[in-house]
């Protein structure tokens, strides 16, 4: 099988289903947006010593790429293609925060990303994640989206901020607060 098809090459592509649309169509926005956080889900894995931790973002890189597919479908496909996401999915993710943040310090200021290339990479994550939750939320005003999906997104930045805070205290790195000038 050939990796390119040339369909592309004048700025469309096809949803799931056959309809072409502009590769910057809002719904190919969104679940582009999706793919680029799994990859760096996948960096923070690389570079995460943590054995455990680093199976569940394999989970959590499953789970996206399943949200993904279920945004490429064509929107009267939607309803027949759900993702792949489970209540359960959002409280593993909600379980995750908590257990982290029992050992953590209370924060007393905004923290600026950064610190090490850890911390700052799964900073770089959660702003990805965000991102890709207010395409969603554009795309769900107008087109069926499950709303587990836009959940476990808000969920999944969330836990990527507590991670960054969690690696940056294993690695023994101080949190740079923000201090506004003057």
């Amino acid at each position: 099988m050939k990796i390119y098809t040339k369909t592309g090459d004048k700025g469309q592509t096809s949803l799931y289903g056959g309809t072409r649309v502009s590769k910057d169509h809002e719904r190919i926005n969104a679940y582009g947006t999706i793919d680029e956080l799994n990859s760096f889900i996948g960096m923070v894995g690389d570079l995460d010593t943590d054995k455990e931790r680093v199976s569940f973002f394999r989970i959590i890189q499953s789970r996206l790429f399943t949200i993904g597919s279920s945004l490429a479908a064509e929107t009267d496909r939607t309803k027949d293609i759900k993702p792949d996401l489970e209540e359960e999915d959002i409280l593993a993710l909600e379980n995750a925060i908590d257990d982290m943040n029992a050992s953590l310090p209370a924060m007393k200021n905004f923290i600026l990303p950064g610190g090490h290339q850890l911390v700052s990479s799964t900073h770089i994550a959660r702003t990805v994640c965000r991102r890709a939750e207010r395409l969603v939320i554009s795309l769900s005003g107008h087109e069926n989206v499950e709303d587990i999906v836009i959940k476990y997104l808000n969920r999944l930045s969330d836990y990527l901020f507590v991670l960054a805070r969690k690696q940056g205290q294993e690695l023994k790195i101080e949190e740079i607060p923000w201090r506004p000038r003057g």
